[in-house]
């Protein structure tokens, strides 16, 4: 549905629509959910999207060959039925970072559910320069270590001194340069080769750093608006 064509179905929708709200960083400060996908839209106008590439099909000479999708199938008294996965990430390349999945019967229809999803899960990217090798006291990498995790792969996240680049795999690159990180170090551990859980281990992340305390202020998470911070 076109953006000039919205109808808020939320009162969170019907203040930004009025004007009220002209920013994502005042609806994370006050935790409230983000419910409709058209509020990012409307407060992030130059939002980008990467499709994380899921699937494999055999390619010639062996090995598979990456799809931005995964089909899967299910044995009924009719016959198969398939279904197919999509994941999709979203950003400004600054200040927001977003995940998302979806499911359909038809390739377009699940990129599109998960186009839609990430923009409601986007959350508020908190940069520094943690390296002690750096210290430059830019925002190019990430303010401390930190890991996440999803099914049984962790990701640890390192900041990295200013110029070493992204040292991670290709699919995780995609997020990391949406959330304006320019230079990381990163280890993994578990079943990496699915990468729907390793993406979303480095979202959680994400999550993590943001409900770090530290001596800068504490960035709210809108996902999450009422959990306690880690000490």
């Amino acid at each position: 549905m076109a953006l000039e064509n919205w109808t808020p179905r939320t009162e969170l929708g019907k203040e930004v629509i009025e004007g009220r709200i002209i920013s994502l960083d005042e609806i994370f400060e006050t935790g409230r959910k983000i419910k409709e996908p058209e509020i990012v839209d409307r407060l992030v106008p130059n939002l980008q999207t990467e499709i994380i590439l899921i699937g494999g099909s055999p390619g010639k000479g062996g090995g598979d060959q990456k799809t931005p999708t995964r089909r899967t199938a299910r044995m009924h008294r009719s016959g198969r039925r398939y279904r197919i996965s999509a994941v999709v990430v979203v950003g400004d390349g600054n200040k927001y970072i977003g995940v998302g999945k979806g499911a359909a019967a038809e390739n377009r229809v699940a990129i599109n559910k998960a186009t839609q999803n990430a923009k409601v899960n986007i959350i508020p990217v908190r940069k520094g320069c943690g390296s002690w090798e750096c210290a430059c006291g830019e925002s190019h990498s990430i303010p401390f270590e930190v890991s996440g995790k999803k099914g049984s792969v962790i990701v640890a996240l390192k900041p990295a001194p200013k110029g070493l680049g992204l040292c991670i795999s290709d699919e995780a690159k995609k997020l990391l340069r949406l959330a304006g990180v320019r230079d990381i170090w990163s280890k993994s551990f578990g079943e990496t080769r699915s990468r729907v859980n390793y993406v979303e281990a480095i979202f959680d992340a994400f999550k993590k750093i943001n409900r770090m305390r530290t001596g800068e202020v504490e960035v709210a998470e809108a996902t999450e608006p009422k959990e306690a911070a880690v000490e």
